[in-house]
């Protein structure tokens, strides 16, 4: 076990609220590009269109502002948190491509399973957090990868709301376009 002064039950509590918040406040971003009046600035933290890519925002945005407030209770108390969230944030949207992407190659796409699968990423995420915060130290070096790692899918998340890559993952299945201009 590694150095946590905070309770197991008080992490899970959190981790599992974590699960409520970032599900709800995702589902929410799926909607507040458009009610924003096209806000550009909203856009960069929400969905701008139906491309996969853009749905993976919304599980990534609140994880880290749900991050952003878990650290208060458990940043430093929990030697891992960083790591922790780190790792758990990451697994979210590889979850979903992965998940997204395996469904879809055997059935036409369903918004329920599209829907199940982004509930399933945000919980994994979370676990995964929790199980992290529970284990043995982690080295520096491999803290500071994952948040190198948060910082640049944050850097990416910015630049493809408004210059995506001319890829699958990136176009929007209903317009046919690519990023904010779809």
């Amino acid at each position: 076990m590694g150095p946590i002064k905070s309770s197991k039950s008080l992490v899970l509590r959190l981790e599992l609220i974590g699960i409520a918040f970032i599900t709800v406040l995702g589902s929410a971003l799926h909607f507040t590009y458009e009610l924003s009046g096209y806000n550009p600035l909203v856009g960069v933290f929400s969905a701008v269109n139906e491309s996969v890519w853009e749905h993976l925002k919304l599980s990534f945005w609140p994880a880290m502002l749900y991050a952003a407030v878990e650290h208060r209770f458990l940043g430093r108390t929990v030697g891992n948190f960083h790591a922790a969230k780190g790792l758990g944030i990451l697994v979210m949207p590889f979850t979903i491509v992965g998940l997204f992407y395996l469904y879809t190659a055997f059935l036409e796409e369903n918004l329920l399973i599209d829907i199940l699968i982004f509930v399933v990423a945000v919980a994994v995420g979370q676990l995964t957090s929790y199980r992290l915060m529970l284990w043995r130290p982690i080295p520096k070096a491999y803290q500071i990868s994952l948040i190198t790692a948060l910082a640049i899918l944050s850097a990416l998340f910015t630049v493809f709301t408004f210059l995506p890559p001319q890829l699958p993952i990136f176009m929007d299945p209903v317009s046919g376009g690519y990023g904010v201009s779809s």
